[in-house]
């Protein structure tokens, strides 16, 4: 064996050492078996916030539920009101009443916070609550947990999966399988740059593993509180109608509802009630003066959305080329192009099907290619869309396919004729002066490619219907929830320029 191959064994061998020690890390960090008190109704002595009692009913590792529960609690206290206006509960409504706020924990009063940032004076709808951007929402909800988690360690119940200096020692020997196979690549006689990355590609990947599974876990005393409000949600669940009581029944049912939805059995309540960053497609607003849900919609498939001029031009010119190709191939083409009869007409390559399947894929590759659509994997594409050409249709109905247009040829010419005069219109269209729209935003929703333009949803007040816009990348991104106005081009339904309105 070479010195290079024992240091890439060496290297594989520590690998190898480092997960089973994390291996028995785990096994021996796990958390014990939770022991299911009696059904009881009682909370006990100074008994844990709905919060926290989230997190011990998902076994330390979310705090899923948490936020909801934590509102319906301080709903029971009277910092909040739930109001049902009718038999509906999704038309439920929030609002502060006001009364004081002394002795709030962390997480309880941020939880507070984003309820009097969005019902004001005036209240708001249950719906409102959620938040408009994923990077908001994630933020504020990582904040929580990290706040709940600080109280149940305050209370004992809670603890670091792995003491510091256990972590602290599993991420630096991550790094001892890369010295030798650093080591090895440079002594084979290659390059300094890839033997550094070499050698760090264990240690990402372990690191990456390591940080996976860095929780909490239960504390004896975790464990008792544990099964004591399993008991609670035994008793929950003996009421059948629990699961169904709405945001409003906090009056009748009082902190029984906020620790229902905290132990998973209230789950009406904690559909309702979210913190995440809500529904893409129905966003709460008051722009204009009373909250109601606006529906979105996203225009993915419309042809020319967000285009430029330039960019217009060239799709014209792609379906263009793609008409006159297909019109010119149907009517051009020849019987005599094709071989049908003979010893070896089955396999030549001037087979009917093959023909024909070799003419629209290279036209559709002339369209593809003017567009600036071609790509690596689009010669594999085109190979792939020839295979059905070796086995098309009847002898009969090739020969007479070579003869003339095809229905469906004169559907695709059509077609790509009519896009060809859609993308001009709208052309010339973008010719015209821009119009000025005002309003709130809504959502700004990212696009697959980071070259597509972004949706950015307005809200202008005067209906309860919205067609995203779209934002170019050159445009700099607005917050949801900012008075905006926006300079459009209405037939694209691009934003040429963004500005803040204040006051």
């Amino acid at each position: 064996m070479t010195f290079e191959a024992e240091l890439y064994w060496g290297g594989a061998g520590l690998i190898g050492l480092w997960l089973a020690m994390f291996g028995l890390a785990l096994a021996a960090t796990r958390n014990g078996t939770v022991q299911t008190g009696p059904a009881t109704q009682e909370f006990g002595p100074d008994p844990e916030s709905p919060a926290v009692v989230a997190l011990l009913a998902n076994r330390w590792r979310s705090v899923d539920r948490a936020a909801a529960a934590t509102l319906l609690d301080l709903a029971a206290r009277g910092l909040i009101e739930v109001r049902q206006p009718d038999d509906d509960p999704a038309h439920s409504t929030v609002h502060v009443t006001g009364k004081d706020t002394e002795g709030l924990t962390a997480y309880e009063r941020r939880v507070l916070d984003r309820v009097v940032e969005r019902a004001g004076a005036t209240g708001a709808p249950i719906g409102a609550i959620a938040f408009r951007a994923e990077e908001s929402a994630k933020s504020w909800n990582g904040s929580l947990r990290q706040e709940i988690i600080t109280e149940a360690r305050l209370r004992g119940l809670s603890r670091p999966r792995f003491a510091r200096l256990l972590t602290g020692a599993f991420y630096v020997t991550a790094f001892a399988p890369g010295v030798p196979f650093t080591v090895a690549v440079i002594a084979g006689g290659h390059g300094v740059r890839g033997a550094v990355l070499l050698g760090a590609l264990p240690a990402v990947a372990l690191m990456w593993l390591l940080a996976r599974v860095l929780g909490e876990r239960a504390t004896p005393r975790g464990l008792e509180r544990a099964g004591h409000w399993a008991g609670v949600r035994t008793w929950l669940h003996a009421h059948e109608e629990f699961a169904q009581l709405p945001p409003a029944a906090v009056t009748v049912w009082d902190r029984y509802l906020g620790y229902g939805t905290a132990l998973g059995v209230t789950s009406r309540a904690g559909r309702l009630l979210g913190f995440d960053a809500g529904d893409k497609r129905r966003v709460w607003s008051s722009y204009g003066g009373t909250w109601r849900p606006v529906r979105i919609s996203y225009p993915r498939l419309r042809p020319g959305f967000g285009a430029t001029t330039s960019r217009l031009l060239q799709l014209a010119c792609a379906a263009g080329v793609v008409t006159v190709g297909l019109y010119l191939f149907a009517v051009l083409r020849q019987p005599d192009w094709a071989v049908i009869d003979g010893p070896d007409a089955e396999h030549s390559l001037r087979r009917p099907g093959l023909v024909l399947s070799a003419g629209w894929v290279v036209t559709a590759l002339l369209g593809v290619a003017v567009a600036g659509r071609f790509r690596r994997w689009t010669p594999v594409v085109a190979f792939l869309a020839m295979m059905p050409g070796n086995f098309a249709g009847s002898r009969d109905w090739l020969t007479r396919a070579m003869d003339g247009p095809l229905p469906g040829e004169v559907v695709g010419i059509v077609c790509f004729g009519a896009l060809t005069a859609y993308y001009l219109t709208l052309a010339v269209l973008e010719r015209r002066a821009p119009r000025t729209v005002t309003g709130e935003v809504l959502r700004m929703e990212p696009r697959r490619s980071k070259a597509a333009p972004r949706f950015l949803a307005l809200d202008t007040g005067d209906g309860d219907r919205t067609v995203a816009w779209a934002l170019p990348p050159g445009v700099p991104a607005v917050a949801p929830g900012s008075v905006v106005r926006l300079s459009v081009s209405p037939g694209t339904r691009a934003v040429r320029s963004a500005a803040a309105v204040t006051g």
